[in-house]
């Protein structure tokens, strides 16, 4: 069984345009699947499609044979603990310690103001320690650079116990040497069996990291495959006529 099925997905804003337009594709359980595009090709929408944060015009997302464009309540907050996100902003509470921040990645199971118990105190610094940050449990998170902030992030996601990562552009504004860095982080957790769907950039990345690619064009699939099968013409139906690649 697939671990996530996207069929004939639309979404429209306004009502006449689409930000997503009759896109379909499939996810296996130890897939990393980069997207790529312009900024404003869809790729963030896709992603809030996946994770019900906005809802599609039409269509289907299926996770192992189930359809979750209907779920509420409970049973979409069971759905989004298997669905991690990762910003490009991070969405930390800046004043905050790092250990909190990443102990709110268990909210999804027992809600806000519950207090959090010894074996998701020992959880969330074995994520810590994953990331390279566990000596930066009691700092505050405003103390931390970029990409510090955004290994947290990670951290914080690895706490639902997800079957699926989607990270918006995570390295989009981190130096490239911090960038790579975070990117070693996901494949290493796609490595470990989570699944990741992470939206880029650069191609150079998504060779690097990427087991497929889906490329998006003013919302529609532009191509999907392998990274590798992404030569100087494709490079350029993607991206347009009069772009580089850097």
């Amino acid at each position: 069984m697939r671990l996530l099925d996207v069929q004939n997905l639309y979404k429209s804003y306004d009502g006449s345009s689409f930000a997503v337009n009759n896109l379909s594709f499939e996810m296996e359980d130890k897939d990393f699947i980069v997207l790529l595009g312009l900024s404003g090709s869809g790729k963030s929408t896709l992603l809030r499609c996946i994770n019900r944060l906005i809802e599609p015009t039409r269509g289907d997302v299926r996770y192992k044979g189930e359809s979750i464009i209907a779920l509420k309540g409970k049973d979409l907050r069971h759905y989004r603990r298997n669905i991690a996100m990762v910003f490009q902003q991070f969405n930390l509470i800046k004043n905050l310690s790092v250990l909190t921040n990443v102990l709110t990645g268990r909210l999804g199971y027992h809600g806000i103001g519950s207090a959090y118990g010894k074996a998701e105190i020992s959880s969330a610094m074995h994520n810590l320690e994953r990331v390279g940050l566990q000596d930066f449990a009691q700092k505050q998170v405003k103390q931390l650079s970029g990409g510090q902030q955004q290994r947290v992030a990670i951290a914080r996601a690895l706490m639902q116990e997800p079957r699926i990562i989607l990270a918006d552009e995570p390295v989009a504004s981190l130096d490239p040497a911090t960038a790579d860095s975070i990117m070693q982080y996901l494949a290493e957790i796609n490595q470990e069996g989570i699944a990741v769907i992470c939206s880029l950039h650069f191609l150079s990345l998504a060779r690097r990291y990427g087991t497929r690619v889906l490329a998006l064009k003013d919302g529609i699939k532009a191509f999907e495959g392998l990274p590798s099968q992404i030569d100087r013409l494709r490079f350029k139906e993607i991206y347009g006529e009069e772009a580089e690649e850097i």
